[in-house]
């Protein structure tokens, strides 16, 4: 039996397996490096440290449930000038998120609003922060089937939990029935506690009126507001930049 052999079930019982993956290269590097014992030890654990934090943002990403790869990095800012790149690129360092504030992405269809609130999500979940990915109209409608089987509050622990949950396409439709409350309900909980990134074609002016009280819109929109990064966006829609350049093509 050689040394692996003998280290394996240690290993294992101490959930260190993943060593193994790189035991034998850096067990060479030590020999042709003549690395000390504490420097040959320092690079193994920095490999499991490595594979840990890299299993742990494939699940935080893979939890988040993004809509497919979403970067600052691969975003057009060249392609619509005046979509305001220094906010953006200064709210990637998730410092906002440290203070539980909010971030509204308001604009017109097409001009990247999904495409950016799923960047600032990778870059949270690279931060080591859980995130959630969800349409209004999904969220919605999943708190309107837990309000009928009696299972409201644990769903909502579903929006509540993650430390920023970000809700796409916020007034596509007049909200129904309960919603404007069940929309109330995660807003007044998530409140300094969690943030939230909206996106909407809608000005932020025109959300009180989704809620269909004067007093439930305002208190939405107080608390949506009191810590939140507005951002603006405007210009031409790259959906129809594509629809042309694929016209130009036939």
């Amino acid at each position: 039996m050689n040394a692996n052999d003998d280290l394996t079930p240690l290993l294992k019982k101490l959930r260190l397996s993943g060593v193994l993956q790189t035991l034998e290269t850096r067990c060479q590097q030590a020999i042709d490096q003549n690395l000390s014992m504490s420097q040959f030890l320092y690079y193994l654990l920095h490999d499991e440290v490595e594979r840990r934090d890299g299993k742990q943002l494939d699940q935080r990403t893979r939890r988040a449930g993004f809509e497919g790869e979403r970067s600052l990095e691969d975003f057009d800012f060249q392609f619509n000038p005046s979509i305001p790149r220094a906010q953006l690129l200064e709210l990637g360092t998730c410092a906002w998120i440290q203070k539980r504030q909010n971030v509204l992405l308001v604009g017109p269809t097409g001009v990247g609003k999904s495409h950016l609130a799923q960047a600032l999500g990778q870059r949270a979940c690279r931060a080591g922060h859980t995130v959630l990915f969800t349409s209004a109209h999904d969220m919605l409608t999943q708190l309107r089937a837990a309000r009928a089987d009696q299972s409201l509050e644990r769903k909502l622990l579903r929006y509540t939990t993650p430390t920023l949950l970000i809700i796409d396409d916020l007034g596509l439709r007049p909200l129904r029935g309960d919603e404007p409350m069940d929309l109330y309900e995660v807003i007044r909980r998530r409140y300094e506690r969690g943030s939230i990134i909206f996106t909407s074609n809608r000005h932020t002016d025109e959300w009180m009126p989704l809620f269909g009280d004067d007093l439930l819109g305002s208190a939405a929109m107080d608390r949506l507001k009191h810590h939140a990064h507005i951002v603006e966006l405007t210009g031409d829609s790259y959906r129809d930049q594509k629809l042309a350049s694929r016209k130009r093509a036939r």
